[in-house]
């Protein structure tokens, strides 16, 4: 196996034939591309890997790792980084073992999943629609799913789990958004302005169902409507780690046919792209994942705006930062729940409410700025 960098190299496969040898020394990688090479007994294969992808996924990475560390630290205990390292090596005294193994590590698991899937479902859906303000939240699947749960806890008098009353809300609403736009398919602004009004009214009906009932109930049914990862159904989180591996595969196989649909569908299909077959396969798995991760942390705004924004400015626009959009998600929502736990503390600020306050300039911003092409 090699990696050539722009220069001719021999291959390192002593069962090669000496032309076959010589034919792929003479291979180049594109400008700005590593090319990754081994053989099989087909013959000579080859990835290419853009270079500046590279680096911006490694350096998401690193960050979210330090911002792990840091999260893992603070709180109304304090444990110094060292401690934490020993005690994910489960090397450390019995208190920080504790804190960092039982109260914050899976608080941690829940940011970075929960994240990493608004992050993705924001890239799928506004890579479909062609726009950057079609995230899953605007666009009402995040009301839609919150409106279900909190169905399932004050507006029925049957328990229901509110997890899956999420998933079916996040469908309905999705189902609905499709089939208004459905003059116009899933671009332009008439999906999105059909989509804020499906999420306004799926938001009104939460508020009336949450002002028609006695108190304490209202406050059982509050995380869902604000978003928070405090004392997060365990189970729901499982599903969506499972979901969120599935969904990252998938749409990492789907990379050449997401950068291709941010063209005009004469061209897609020109390329070899079946158009109505992968917005499809797109619509479903961007709601699945908001879904999910609404079953675990509530409507969770703007950072499937963000994640997406962020790593769109570090990336190149030669292909869709799948990859780098669901890292930085993570990351947003790992600082964002450190900062409401720490910042007033001890009031703690749900994580929702973190992201609004963060988001609704970042979304002014993008309204503000000079537009640009999507492609």
């Amino acid at each position: 196996m090699t990696v050539s960098t722009g220069k001719p190299a021999a291959m390192p496969f002593s069962h090669a034939t000496p032309a076959v040898s010589a034919e792929n020394a003479t291979v180049l990688p594109p400008q700005g591309y590593w090319r990754l090479a081994w053989q099989s007994q087909r013959g000579v294969n080859s990835i290419l890997f853009e270079q500046r992808a590279v680096v911006v996924n490694l350096g998401l990475f690193a960050a979210l790792l330090v911002a792990s560390v840091i999260y893992l630290s603070l709180g109304s205990v304090k444990v110094a980084p060292a401690a934490v390292l020993q005690a994910l090596l489960d090397n450390a005294d019995m208190m920080a073992s504790f804190v960092v193994l039982e109260l914050r590590l899976p608080r941690l698991a829940a940011a970075c999943s929960t994240g990493a899937a608004f992050a993705l479902a924001g890239i799928l859906m506004q890579t479909l629609a062609r726009n950057r303000l079609a995230t899953p939240g605007i666009i009402g699947i995040d009301n839609g799913a919150t409106a279900f749960a909190v169905a399932s806890i004050v507006g029925i008098g049957v328990s229901i789990a509110p997890p899956a009353m999420a998933l079916a809300g996040a469908t309905t609403a999705a189902v609905l958004t499709f089939g208004l736009a459905a003059g116009s398919g899933t671009q332009g602004y008439r999906f999105i302005v059909a989509g804020i009004g499906v999420g306004a009214v799926f938001g009104a009906v939460t508020q009336l169902m949450l002002a028609r009932v006695a108190i304490d109930t209202a406050n059982a049914a509050y995380p869902w409507t604000v978003g928070s990862l405090n004392a997060r159904p365990s189970g729901a989180l499982q599903l969506l780690m499972l979901g969120l591996a599935l969904g990252l595969a998938t749409a990492l196989a789907l990379a050449r046919s997401l950068t291709l649909l941010r063209f005009k569908d004469a061209t897609a299909s020109g390329l070899g792209v079946n158009v109505k077959r992968r917005r499809l396969e797109v619509l479903l798995l961007s709601v699945a994942l908001t879904g999910l991760a609404v079953t675990v942390a509530g409507p969770v705004g703007m950072v499937g705006l963000i994640g997406p924004e962020i790593a769109r400015s570090l990336s190149s626009s030669r292909s869709v930062p799948v990859l780098a959009a669901t890292l930085a998600g993570a990351l947003v929502m790992v600082l964002a729940d450190l900062a409401g736990r720490t910042l007033l503390a001890p009031i703690e600020v749900p994580v929702g409410i973190v992201t609004a306050v963060v988001g609704g300039p970042w979304l002014l911003w993008i309204l503000m700025r000079p537009q640009r092409s999507f492609t």
